[in-house]
C-alpha cells in the first residue's frame, strides 16, 4: 500500500500492519473499542491528552471501504442524518432593526450551552445560505448581542486539512501541519440574523471573537489557538466585513472541499481569510 491519508493523518504500511495486528487480536470488540485501542497504539492525541476517537473511527471506515481492513459488523444502526427540522418561536424573525451600533448598548458572546444549543441549531438552519450541518471536531458556537437584542450567531470549528494560500502563508511542511494543525481554528458559521441592519456590527462581532476564543479555547480543550481562518464563497460575498475586521484575504480555494479531495470543481470557489491570533504564529505552527 502507499500511503493514505484518512481524518487528516498519512497511513503507511507499517501503520496498517499495526491495525490489522490490533484487530487480529481484538476478536469481539466493538468498532469503538478498536478505535481506543488503535489511537493508543498509534499515539493519537489531541493536544489534551485525550484519544481522538472520533477521528480515528472515520480513519478506521475510510480503511475498511478501501478494502484494506476488515472490521466487525457495526452494533448500532443510525438513520441517515435530514435537514434540522425543529422550529421554535424562539427562531421566528424579529422585529426589524434598524440603527447605528452606538445606540445598542455593549456587544457581547455567549457561549451555546447545551439547554440553549437547539436554537444554534434553528436559527442557522433557517437563515444561513448552508443551513445546519454538526460543525467538526472541537469548536465553540456563540449568541451575539447587542444590549438585549439577539443579532447574531457564530461557529468555529476545526480546521480545513489543507488549503494552499494558508499552507503557503504560514509555510509549513506537511508534518509540522499535521502536527500543529488543532491550532487553527476555522470560523464555519457567521449569521448576522436577517432583520437586523446594524452597520458596522458584523466587523465588531469578529473583533470580539477574536480576543474571546483563544482563552475559552484554552479554558475548554487545554490549549491555545494561533491562528483564525475562514472561506467566503467568491461569487456571493466580497469579505467586507472581514477585511474591516483586519483579516488578511490570501488567495482563492480550487474547489477541493474542506478534506483537500482531488476532484475539482466539488464545490464554489471560495477566498481564504486568515487572522493571526499572536504575533508569532506563523514560527509556532512551523515548529
Amino acid at each position: 500500500m502507499t500511503e493514505k491519508r484518512y481524518s487528516g493523518r498519512v497511513f503507511d504500511a507499517a501503520a496498517l500492519e499495526q491495525i490489522r495486528a490490533i484487530l487480529r487480536t481484538q476478536a469481539g470488540a466493538s468498532r469503538q473499542q478498536l478505535s481506543y485501542r488503535v489511537c493508543e497504539a498509534l499515539e493519537w492525541r489531541k493536544p489534551d491528552g485525550s484519544l481522538k476517537d472520533m477521528s480515528c473511527r472515520v480513519a478506521l471506515l475510510g480503511l475498511y471501504r478501501d478494502g484494506l481492513i476488515a472490521l466487525p459488523p457495526p452494533r448500532r444502526h443510525f438513520e441517515p442524518q435530514r435537514s434540522y427540522s425543529r422550529r421554535t418561536p424562539q427562531g421566528e424573525p424579529g422585529l426589524a432593526l434598524d440603527a447605528p451600533l452606538s445606540a445598542l448598548g455593549s456587544v457581547r458572546l455567549e457561549l451555546v450551552e447545551r439547554p440553549r444549543s437547539g436554537l444554534w441549531n434553528e436559527l442557522i438552519d433557517r437563515y444561513h445560505y448552508l443551513g445546519y450541518k454538526p460543525l467538526p471536531g472541537a469548536q465553540l458556537r456563540y449568541f451575539a448581542y447587542a444590549g438585549e437584542h439577539l443579532v447574531a450567531v457564530l461557529g468555529f470549528g476545526a480546521a480545513a486539512w489543507q488549503t494552499a494560500p494558508r499552507d503557503q502563508w504560514i509555510g509549513w511542511s506537511r508534518e509540522q501541519r499535521q502536527r500543529h494543525l488543532s491550532a487553527v481554528v476555522n470560523n464555519a458559521r457567521f449569521l448576522i440574523l436577517p432583520w437586523i441592519r446594524v452597520p458596522s456590527l458584523a466587523s465588531k462581532l469578529l473583533g470580539l471573537a477574536a480576543r474571546t476564543l483563544p482563552g475559552q479555547w484554552q479554558a475548554r480543550y487545554g490549549y491555545r489557538p494561533y491562528l483564525l481562518e475562514t472561506f467566503v464563497e467568491a461569487e456571493r460575498f466580497s469579505g467586507t466585513c472581514y477585511r474591516a475586521a483586519n483579516w488578511r484575504c490570501v488567495g482563492h480555494t480550487q474547489g477541493r472541499g474542506k478534506l483537500g479531495d482531488h476532484r475539482l470543481g466539488q464545490v464554489p470557489v471560495k477566498t481564504v481569510w486568515l487572522y493571526p491570533l499572536t504575533p508569532d504564529c506563523r514560527q509556532r505552527l512551523c515548529q
